[in-house]
């Protein structure tokens, strides 16, 4: 049930009750990083030169939090300085991927830039990853209190449609009640955003996202956060970069620089 007049709830303070965490730190396959940076240096050798890129970080069902692979998508255009990603590309590629497989999060490069942070732009992308991924990956993270003012506790078959007007939540029940206290679901989601850059650096965000789903109250939270090798017993092999320099050549398209919103200048 949802509440037609939200007015009438107020968000209580400290009356939540955790069930399960989210991700605090980004466990991240070391072949996986590896690959990162290795298509990052096929960009340059293939293309003749430093842009921007992007990928999805990829995880299973069985272990949503721990990036396994990166997944290189056909990218729009690719500029040195800019890059951009649309939901219907996530959708595109999310449907390439075998069942068990799930996007968890984004990974770009800024190149040769001299800057090794998030921009506006990116925090723009990130915001439709964050869409895509906890609408499809999301869990009971908590049960939060519901505080209404002028709550009605009603008796069902005792009351008439002057005591059904007052209040502004009325809940019948089938025995007299003399106090409720009503907790509602909050489900959360997380999705992880990685940078790197050509000279090796690599910084990490969290985001996350809670819903109470009787209020439909709603906060997304972003956090710095460690990555964390984790060794899977899987390497890139020798025919890994042929297949890998072959997708490079196709999905990533270097464009002349076009006018557009100032990027990385605005974001400091």
């Amino acid at each position: 049930m949802r509440f037609l007049d939200l007015s009438g709830l107020k968000r209580p303070q400290g009356y939540e009750m955790e069930l399960a965490a989210l991700p605090k730190e980004i466990l991240m396959a070391e072949y996986a990083m590896a690959k990162a940076f290795a298509i990052n240096d096929l960009v340059r050798s293939v293309h003749k030169g430093s842009y921007e890129w992007y990928g999805y970080t990829i995880g299973n069902l069985e272990k949503p939090e721990l990036i396994v692979d990166i997944g290189l998508p056909a990218n729009d255009r690719n500029v040195p300085d800019y890059t951009s990603v649309t939901p219907e590309r996530i959708a595109e590629f999310r449907e390439s991927l075998p069942r068990e497989s799930i996007i968890n999060g984004w990974i770009h490069s800024h190149g040769d830039l001299d800057f090794q942070g998030f921009s506006r732009t990116d925090e723009k992308n990130q915001i439709t990853v964050l869409d895509f991924v906890t609408a499809l990956m999301r869990k009971r993270v908590a049960k939060r209190e519901v505080t209404i003012q002028d709550l009605v506790l009603l008796v069902k078959g005792r009351y008439g449609e002057r005591e059904l007007e007052g209040g502004s939540v009325s809940l019948i029940t089938d025995v007299p009640v003399g106090e409720a206290r009503i907790w509602e679901a909050v489900f959360g989601g997380f999705c992880y955003s990685i940078v790197i850059g050509d000279s090796g650096w690599h910084r990490q965000e969290i985001h996350y996202r809670k819903r109470g789903i009787l209020s439909g109250h709603t906060t997304t939270e972003t956090k710095d956060a460690q990555a964390v090798l984790v060794d899977t017993g899987r390497f890139l092999a020798p025919q890994d970069f042929d297949v890998l320099r072959e997708e490079v050549r196709e999905k990533i398209l270097p464009t002349a620089r076009s006018p557009r919103e100032r990027y990385e200048k605005e974001c400091t």
